[in-house]
């Protein structure tokens, strides 16, 4: 089975863009899609519903190695465990750290046994052998963190970008963000609003607050900041 990841981390990102890269080189793919925002592990939902159900033979298609993971670190731990269970992995925007490269780096490894009739000679001969596997290894292992390392760099720098430009708006008088006591009106807030006005003693009903909260099914601090606000607008 073949699976295709692909990953937005901001709303202003296009999914379709991952989507498309990956189904122009494998178009059976089974296209798994999350709008991930935050930094915590249960954000990746999908990811970890695709980790549980994949299998030893499977593929997990990316767009690029960035998509895998939030850091360097927990790339390489990811990675190293796909790759242990047999999944293949590919990243198209990185195809030298593709986990067929990495099994080519193991089957390429010298497989000699030294047998000159000198033990000296052989022992040489062996820890030549063994230091040319172990250098074949960390090399691919390198080249795997280097590119994490490099998509991890990227985050990083956008959100220092991003920051900075924050600061250097509000330096410069720029309203950034939504204006502090601005209220926010959407569908559902102006819904409870009118069930709160409907229904609470506090206006037109019979009920307690605890009764109207479970009527509205918000929470308890946004209930009250919409009673307050109701408050303001007939003060108004």
């Amino acid at each position: 089975m073949i699976y295709g990841y692909c990953r937005i981390s901001r709303k202003t990102m296009s999914i379709e863009r991952q989507v498309r890269n990956i189904l122009q080189e494998y178009p059976t793919a089974h296209i798994i899609k999350e709008a991930f925002t935050g930094t915590k592990i249960q954000g990746r939902k999908e990811l970890d519903k695709l980790l549980r159900i994949v299998k030893s033979g499977d593929t997990i298609v990316f767009d690029s190695a960035s998509r895998m993971s939030r850091n360097e670190e927990e790339a390489i731990e990811l990675y190293q465990e796909l790759f242990n269970a047999n999944i293949n992995l590919i990243f198209l925007k990185e195809p030298h750290i593709n986990t067929d490269t990495y099994k080519k780096a193991l089957e390429s490894q010298i497989k000699i046994t030294a047998d000159t009739g000198s033990e000296a000679t052989d022992n040489f001969i062996s820890g030549i052998i063994e230091a040319l596997n172990q250098y074949t290894m960390d090399l691919a292992k390198e080249q795997i963190r280097l590119v994490f390392a490099q998509a991890q760099k990227e985050v990083d720098d956008l959100h220092q970008r991003t920051a900075e430009g924050i600061i250097t708006a509000k330096l410069n008088g720029k309203q950034v963000g939504q204006p502090k006591g601005t209220k926010l009106t959407t569908k559902k807030s102006i819904e409870a609003k009118e069930i709160i006005k409907k229904h609470s003693k506090d206006f037109c009903g019979t009920l307690d607050d605890e009764e109207v909260i479970k009527l509205t099914g918000i929470s308890r601090n946004t209930y009250y900041k919409y009673k307050r606000e109701i408050r303001e607008d007939i003060a108004y």
